[in-house]
């Protein structure tokens, strides 16, 4: 496809400024992390809300970019070679993203690759674990009586917060200096206290990881980010 108009996306989802990013996504901690990813670097773009309740994601246009229909995807119709490239999985977009803008990803070969590695530690580890535990806690989970379901997702999320703690003993960011890995990882942790499970996975006996989400939720762009697509 050579135009941004020969998605199919954009029959749903018309873009106002087809020139910048197209971003199709919900305020969810997958959601947000490229949001705030496009408020960091200042990349112009687009939101376009992806309404779960309408079951947008299964229609034909959204399928069209993500098979999988899940959110975010994007159309960058400034992508390589000046064309249009569409993309799904948040890891990946976040990767893109970094790599367009030279920003948020050390150019330095050993510190990317520690970047990379903790972004896979998020996609492989902290949001399937805490979404499912989310899952048993806040959600239809909690009329399961069966405790086990709901203690192997609990055990795992505390056991990955303290590797998060202990990483954060030794540094201010994830990776060293701020990058996608922390993009990618905040969301997830604040989402324990949507989820309303702090106190079953041990918050308060954390001191590193607070600390670093709370700088995390003061920078200006994660603030904008968060309230994206409004």
């Amino acid at each position: 496809m050579s135009t941004l108009a020969d998605f199919p996306i954009t029959r749903r989802w018309p873009a106002t400024r087809p020139d910048v990013v197209q971003l199709y996504t919900l305020a969810t901690p997958n959601g947000v992390k490229v949001s705030i990813m496009l408020e960091e670097t200042g990349l112009p773009y687009e939101a376009h809300r992806v309404d779960f309740g309408a079951n947008d994601q299964m229609t034909p246009e959204f399928l069209s970019l993500n098979p999988n229909n899940k959110i975010p995807a994007i159309v960058d119709p400034n992508g390589p070679g000046g064309r249009p490239m569409p993309l799904f999985e948040s890891g990946a977009i976040l990767m893109y993203l970094a790599e367009k803008t030279g920003q948020l990803l050390p150019s330095d070969p050993a510190a990317r690759w520690q970047a990379v590695q903790w972004l896979f530690f998020q996609m492989g580890g902290v949001g399937p674990m805490f979404g499912q535990l989310g899952w048993f806690v806040k959600f239809a989970g909690r009329e399961i009586e069966d405790p086990r379901g709901r203690d192997r997702y609990r055990a795992e999320a505390e056991r990955l917060l303290a590797v998060l703690e202990g990483i954060l003993a030794e540094r201010p960011w994830i990776a060293g200096e701020y990058s996608i890995a922390d993009i990618a990882l905040a969301p997830w942790v604040q989402a324990l206290d949507f989820y309303g499970a702090r106190e079953l996975v041990g918050w308060d006996r954390l001191s590193h990881v607070p600390r670093w989400l709370e700088r995390f939720q003061e920078r200006p762009a994660v603030q904008r980010g968060a309230r994206v697509p409004g």
